[in-house]
């Protein structure tokens, strides 16, 4: 039994094994998002197409061998909204040709997010209940609904002069197979079973 992201379906208030999360190509946005730099007139700039998840920002990451942000490793900048102090780190898993080449670390809402915050001991924050509504971390933003929470977001990072653009974005989104509601990754507590040692068994 641990903590580690699963496949959450805020309809059913249920997990979901990756057998039963069906993905098809949507049309979305990705948001390009400033991240001032504490004690500085710099800012990097961050790439999401989930703004909600924003909230549970723990790090922001840029590739080791990136010379662009070289200069920036280990200082610390401002969370937007939240104005919560994040550090900026180093993980090979950051593509440096890939949007800005910086990334937006949120342990308990995605699954490569949740393996960098491992190795780097990051706190991991939940923003979401079961209901994929905003819970107490979130700010002014508890109560809403995660897609509500995305467009109050999104008006006031302009309002604060933080969105630098908003590009079209295809991409593949999983949906619960039973109710076709947009799977939510989440990290909970849930009971797992080693399938390898089971398999050479059989």
């Amino acid at each position: 039994k641990g903590s580690r992201i699963i496949n959450w379906c805020p309809d059913c208030t249920t997990a979901l094994s990756d057998a039963e999360v069906e993905y098809n190509e949507k049309d979305g946005k990705f948001w390009h998002i400033k991240y001032p730099i504490k004690d500085s007139g710099e800012f990097l700039v961050i790439a999401t197409t989930r703004p909600e998840t924003m909230l549970g920002d723990t790090a922001v990451a840029v590739n080791p061998k990136d010379k662009r942000y070289k200069h920036l490793v280990g200082k610390t900048v401002i969370l937007p909204l939240l104005n919560r102090e994040i550090p900026v780190i180093e993980d090979d898993y950051v593509e440096m040709d890939f949007g800005t080449g910086c990334v937006k670390i949120t342990p308990s809402h995605d699954p490569n997010d949740f393996e960098v915050g491992k190795r780097h001991s990051l706190p991991e924050i939940l923003v979401m209940d079961k209901n994929a509504r905003i819970n107490e971390n979130g700010g002014q933003y508890q109560g809403l609904d995660r897609y509500e929470a995305r467009k109050k977001i999104i008006e006031d990072l302009k309002e604060l002069g933080l969105l630098l653009e908003i590009r079209d974005h295809k991409h593949n989104v999983g949906s619960c197979y039973r109710c076709n509601t947009v799977v939510e990754p989440i990290i909970s507590a849930q009971w797992f079973v080693k399938m390898k040692p089971l398999a050479e068994e059989a």
